[in-house]
């Protein structure tokens, strides 16, 4: 090895030595940047169905039911329909709408299910809509997960993982702000 300062040779080493670690390090920074999103990533893909961010709103304890919200996204070229969910963590999962009658809200089951027109991003959650999960066999906290199946018409059944999260009234699903969920009320503030 030439050590003659004069030759460039030691300079040329000494710079490609610190680019190889410097390339390092920030391939290592990178990573560590990058792995909670990749670790914080929810959604699911399923032939032409993409699924984001399936959350179960957290309720107080003894809570009889818990509200569920999810993102659908059809890329398929035909219409497709959410018919229902199924879990083993709670007795059963409806799909619901909240009207308003008179001033009143009340929750109605969705039985037809939800559209998904084709090309369409639909949120279980906008106009009132979303999943009402009944007598859960266990309180869930925020950051617990509950296995659930989406069973389309179509699309048939795929498997999610709902997170369990805490809300408020800003970050709610449009349409809910002011209804009871199982839990405390909110006003959209």
């Amino acid at each position: 090895m030439c050590t003659e300062v004069g030759s460039g040779y030691a300079f040329r080493n000494l710079t490609w030595d610190w680019l190889a670690f410097m390339k390092k390090t920030l391939f290592a920074t990178l990573l560590l940047v990058m792995s909670p999103l990749a670790v914080s990533a929810h959604d699911f893909n399923a032939g032409s169905i993409y699924i984001d961010h399936p959350m179960i709103q957290e309720a107080p304890p003894n809570a009889p039911v818990l509200g569920g919200y999810i993102m659908l996204q059809n890329n398929g070229a035909e219409d497709d329909r959410l018919l229902g969910i199924e879990s083993d963590a709670v007795e059963k999962v409806e799909l619901h709408r909240t009207v308003m009658t008179d001033d009143i809200a009340r929750m109605t089951p969705m039985t037809e299910g939800l559209p998904l027109p084709a090309g369409a991003i639909v949120w279980l959650g906008d106009g009132g809509t979303h999943a009402m999960f009944i007598k859960p066999s266990a309180r869930y906290l925020e950051g617990d997960e509950v296995l659930a199946t989406l069973i389309f018409e179509k699309a048939g059944r795929i498997d999610v993982m709902f997170k369990v999260e805490k809300r408020t009234g800003a970050d709610m699903a449009p349409g809910h702000q002011g209804m009871e969920m199982g839990g405390e009320v909110t006003n959209g503030q």
